[in-house]
Parts: structure tokens; sequence; C-alpha cells
């Protein structure tokens, strides 16, 4: 039997030619264009956020719009070009260390993994919301869905088996994803679109209150608004950690991308305004008027049970969005861990080639997270303030991957992509240019209190943050300074980045030839030297 793949390619051996183990996925090859759109489609489109915005009525398609072409669009772009071009493991941790070194690399991870961490705890507990709609009847279901502790016994629950399903290996977490992702997200969200055309077709009564396509812009709470819609589309990067268990990555990846974005913002924008046709803005509830929404428009047509089956599909999606975001950025911290940059503790692998300590670690944080958000009695404000803290976090790393594909683009302009992002110079400049702008504003408006919510003094508000955004940053930036070089197994492989197999810095532009590929032995001579020389170089 030869050592072939499904996809004609060879397969890739298990150790280097030196003897050092690879971290191979279990679903190398598994992963095709329509899987990877509805993974990404499943890290990003989230049904839960669509009642948040129902109330602002026909400007939220304005809102969506103008974030998707101004962070959504110019970020993909971004993101297609970089896991085209850089393939090997690491995703965003890689695309930023080969701009700026592994110490940058790994901030940029630690942001995005603290990023997900603190965004769990809201999903999980619509989850539980979606569980408690099963029944009947509604008032009872709104009862238990605003108990705490079903709530909490909920969330932990799905939180742990997608965790355990983890241990699996990444081709059953992919599955899970997958198929949540399709049954439990874009088929309720197509449902939703559909059965509001219908409703309205059908002239039944609107609640959906008239106001102008555009905006006010003149009123700081608008732009605020938009700032916010910027962060439904955070999560284009996280998938691209599993960019090498696609069949063809360069190909394959930013078709996913484009196919994902139109699903993204159709189903955001649409899916909203069939929320606004039933339910009045005044009665909008941010964790149940989703799922009551469905209820109105399945009794619009004699069918209100259908409600409590859509509640189901939508605990499945969660399910499934959860198991996609587990494994995206502990995948990435095996990366750094892999470099030498956590303790050998954090970078051991079960039989499935799945590191179970930094996922046991991710899910303690994000346990504690639960009991603390759930239990205590100022829940509301404590996670006002972690989630701006998470929505600045996350921006910071979006300004470091622009910076990082900005620097590529000069360090390393011999380097053959599997997709460039079109136009040229010029086009660089408008996509980098647009999407920086709008990052630095969603982050300076996310330093805003919320009038909605009572924080206190602004000061001390904008302080807990300020201080707390430092802390995260210093976190990771300490541990890299505290490196030793017993974190590098010198039995475990990782691919060198290519300023180190060049043998220059990373703010050096490459001599290589256009569309160099350095061979096996230079790739084993510069992991020898990482690891002769880890903790005791500034790059190394």
């Amino acid at each position: 039997m030869d050592n072939k793949t499904l996809s004609g390619n060879t397969t890739e051996a298990p150790v280097t030619s030196s003897g050092r183990k690879k971290n191979l996925s279990t679903a190398h090859g598994s992963i095709t264009m329509y899987a990877m759109a509805i993974l990404i489609v499943t890290s990003i489109l989230s049904l839960r956020g669509l009642p948040s915005e129902a109330k602002y009525g026909v400007q939220s398609i304005f809102y969506y719009l103008f974030a998707a072409v101004v962070f959504l669009l110019p970020f993909s772009l971004v993101c297609a070009e970089l896991a085209s071009t850089w393939t090997k493991s690491g995703g965003l941790y890689r695309w930023v260390a080969e701009a700026f070194g592994p110490r940058f690399g790994w901030l940029a991870m630690f942001l995005e993994w603290q990023t997900v961490v603190i965004w769990f705890p809201t999903v999980l507990m619509f989850a539980a919301a979606s569980l408690a709609y099963m029944f009947w009847p509604e008032s009872f279901d709104a009862a238990l869905a605003s108990n705490k502790i079903y709530t909490l016994a909920i969330a932990l629950l799905v939180y742990w088996i997608s965790t355990f399903n983890a241990f699996r290996g990444q081709k059953s977490a992919n599955v899970l994803s997958t198929y949540g992702g399709l049954v439990g997200t874009i088929i309720p969200g197509a449902i939703l679109i559909v059965l509001g055309v219908i409703y309205f077709c059908m002239g039944k009564p609107l609640a959906l209150e008239h106001v102008p396509f555009l905006p006010d812009f003149s009123n700081v709470g608008t732009i605020v608004l938009a700032a916010s819609i910027f962060l439904f589309y955070a999560g284009m990067e996280i998938q691209a950690v599993h960019v090498t268990d696609m069949r063809n990555p360069a190909r394959d990846f930013p078709k996913a991308v484009f196919l994902s974005i139109i699903v993204i913002v159709a189903v955001y924008s649409l899916g909203t305004l069939m929320i606004g046709l039933v339910i009045p803005s005044k009665d909008i509830n941010l964790l149940q008027s989703l799922l009551v929404a469905y209820k109105a428009l399945w009794q619009g047509f004699g069918v209100g049970w259908l409600g409590n089956v859509m509640a189901l599909l939508i605990m499945f999606g969660v399910i499934g969005q959860v198991s996609a975001l587990v494994t995206g950025p502990s995948t990435g911290l095996m990366a750094v861990a892999q470099s030498g940059y956590l303790p050998r503790g954090l970078q051991t692998l079960n039989k499935n080639n799945v590191n179970t300590p930094i996922l046991i670690v991710q899910g303690v944080f994000v346990t504690l997270l639960l009991l603390l958000l759930i239990v205590l009695p100022t829940v509301e404000s404590a996670y006002q303030i972690m989630s701006q803290m998470a929505t600045i976090i996350y921006l910071v790393m979006v300004i470091m991957i622009y910076g990082a594909f900005i620097r590529l683009r000069r360090t390393q302009p011999g380097k053959k992509r599997g997709y460039r992002v079109p136009g040229g110079k010029a086009g660089e400049v408008i996509v980098c240019t647009l999407g920086i702008a709008g990052a630095l504003l969603a982050l300076v408006l996310s330093y805003l209190p919320p009038s909605q919510i009572t924080t206190g003094s602004p000061v001390v508000y904008v302080g807990i943050i300020v201080v707390g955004v430092a802390a995260i940053i210093a976190m990771p930036l300490i541990v890299y300074a505290l490196r030793k070089p017993s974190w590098r197994n010198p039995d475990s492989h990782f691919y060198p980045f290519d300023w180190q197999i060049e043998g220059r810095e990373p703010r050096q532009v490459s001599k290589w030839e256009d569309g160099y590929i350095p061979t096996e032995e230079e790739v084993e001579k510069a992991e020898s030297q990482n690891i002769a020389l880890h903790g005791t170089d500034k790059h190394h």
C-alpha cells in the first residue's frame, strides 16, 4: 500500500530526518473549501447577537454593511493572503512572528486566546436559554432561562462536553463544528429569513418601527453602535490555524473566506430585520428574543410548536460554535509551546495529538468566569467591563496583524503567495488604511462607558479597563521574558520561521529568489540552531 493521501499528495512523515516528532493533525486533508467556509461562519456568525440590533430597524442593515466594508472585508483579504502564504502550523502566531519575531507573535496569540475565553460565557448562557425554550409553556421557558443555577449547570455541561470531544482529535472537533454550524446556525438563520419574508408578504401585523435607513451621525450613540457591530465580525483569523488540514489551502482558503462573508452579512442583516417584524423594540430581551421571534413567526402559520424545535437546533449550533472555538486558539497556543515559549508541562499531547493541558487550563478560566458572571449580583456591569476589555485586546491583535501584513510585503516580496490582496501597491494601501482606521475608531470608542448600564464613575470605569488591558498585554510578555532553554523540547518539531532559516533579522529584507522554497537540510539546520540558542538569543 503506497503512502498517499486521498488527495493524491504524499503523506507527511511523522518525524523529521533528525528524528524530531511532528505534531500532525488527525484532520490532515479532511477539510474541504465548503467545510472551511462553514467553520468560518460558525466562528463568526452568532444568531444570539441579532436581538441587540433589531431595535434599530432598517438602520441595522446600514450598520452591518458599513462594518463589513471597513472591517470584515479588508481584514478577510489580509487574512486570506497571510493564511495561504504561510501555511505551516501556528496561524496568526506565525504571521506576526514572521514579521516581528516570536515575542510579538506570542503576544498576538495570547490576545486572541483571552478574547475567546472571555467570549465563551456569553454564548454558553445563550445555549442555556435555547435549551429552556424547548419546553412548554413559554412562561415556564422564560422563568427557566432566567434561573442562574440552571444557566450555570447547562453552560458548564455544554462547554466541557465540547472540550472532551476535542480530546478525541481535531477531526472529531471539526465534524461537530461543521454539522453544528450547518444545522444549528446556517439553517436556522435561513429559516428565520424565509419565515419573515412570508410573514411580511401575507400582510401580518408588523412591529418594525419606521426609521430612516441612514442614521444621524451627529449622535455619538450612533457612532458607538457602529463600532460595536465591528465585533460581530470578529474571528476571521481563528480558523487559519487549521489551514494545513485543507486539501489545497492556497486555492481553497480564500474561496472559503469570500463565501463565508456573503453568508454572514446576509444572515446578520436579514435575520435582524425578521426579529424586528414580530417583536416591538421596547420588548426585546437580548437573551430570549430570538427564540420568542421563532415562536411568534411559526404561530403566525399555526404551528407554534416548531419554535421549540428551532430552540433545539440553535442549542446544537451553539455546541458547534463552542467546539469550533475551543480548539482554534488552543491550537495556536500549541505552536507557541512547541517553539519553546511555554513550559514543557503545557506541551503534552494525548494519543490523538491534542494538547489536553492547554484545553484544561482554558476550561478552568472559562469555568471561573462563569461562576463569577452568573453567581455575583453585579453580573451585568462586571461582564460589561470584561466584554469591553475583550473588544479592546481583540482590536489590538487586529492592528498587529495588519502591521505584520505590511512588513511581510516589504521584507518578503518574493515569497510565493497563494492569494494576493488585489490592486498591487494601491490595493495594499487602500485595504490597510481602511482596515486600520476602522479598528482604531472602534478601539477608541470601546473606552466609552455604556449609558444603559450603571458602572459608577466614568473615570473609575475607564481606569479599570486601562489597567485590565495593560495586565492582559503584560502577561505574555512576562512569560516570554522568563522563558528557559529547557522549555524547548529538542525532540519536538516546530517549523522555523523564514527569517530563521535564511539567517537574518525579521526586519531585514529577504535575499531569497522569487518563489524560493528552502530545502529540508536548511530547515533542519535552522531548527537545530534554534534549539541550541533558545532562551539565550533575543529572537530564539
